[in-house]
């Protein structure tokens, strides 16, 4: 995985984050700008000062399902692996339609693995690591949230933020089980931790368009939001 890659995938998630998705009813805003939740999604347009609710773990499954099969991972998979294959890499899977699908294969795997180990390491550490966007104001005070959340996790009932091992594990994870599971033999676990670390430097950009980029309670977007 290299730096070059994460461009692409940014412009896909920012592009169709902002497209409200086909066939849905815009549902009506409850009385006293009570927060939109879904049971289906990750979904919850909160205000400012709402008290934080432990997600149950319907939703939490729900919120698995559409981090991994949903259209954010296609979409990513699919511009991830058309830029691999603008740079062949890896260049032992060469050029064609075949390789594009290896590609797109692939880079589908790395996003699996990760979200189901952040997803269970989250269940054994009792965590909530869905992204949560900031109740504060201005630009460095928000950025600087979305950044420091990709290795913050809530916990407890309060739901207090605290140092994510699931977080920072996850990325690894992924990257790793590619280099040394299906990418050719002369990867190994330095080039593993290596594309891990563009990984969690994904993770921490998707985060930054969480905060900054939303379209509403009724775009695709905002099934990628929990609440603030």
């Amino acid at each position: 995985m290299k730096m070059r890659r994460v461009a692409p995938v940014l412009w896909a998630i920012a592009v169709f984050g902002a497209v409200p998705p086909f066939g849905k009813a815009q549902a009506p805003v409850g009385a006293g700008g009570a927060p939109i939740t879904s049971p289906t999604s990750r979904t919850t347009n909160a205000q400012p000062g709402v008290k934080y609710t432990r997600p149950t773990q319907k939703q939490k499954f729900h919120n698995y399902l559409f981090d991994s099969f949903g259209p954010y991972p296609i979409i990513g998979s699919a511009f991830a692996a058309g830029v691999d294959q603008a740079t062949n890499t890896p260049p032992e899977w060469r050029g064609g339609a075949g390789a594009y699908g290896q590609r797109v294969g692939s880079d589908f795997g790395i996003a699996l693995i990760t979200t189901t180990t952040r997803y269970g390491l989250a269940r054994v550490f009792r965590e909530d690591t869905i992204y949560y966007r900031c109740d504060c104001s201005g630009f460095f005070p928000r950025l600087g949230h979305a950044l420091i959340s990709t290795v913050k996790a809530r916990r407890g009932d309060d739901g207090h933020r605290a140092f994510s091992f699931p977080s920072l594990a996850a990325p690894y994870a992924g990257a790793m089980t590619a280099a040394l599971g299906w990418y050719p033999g002369r990867y190994n676990g330095k080039d593993g931790f290596r594309m891990g670390n563009y990984n969690l430097l994904g993770q921490a950009a998707q985060n930054v368009l969480l905060e900054f980029i939303y379209g509403g309670p009724h775009t695709m977007m905002s099934k990628m939001h929990g609440k603030k």
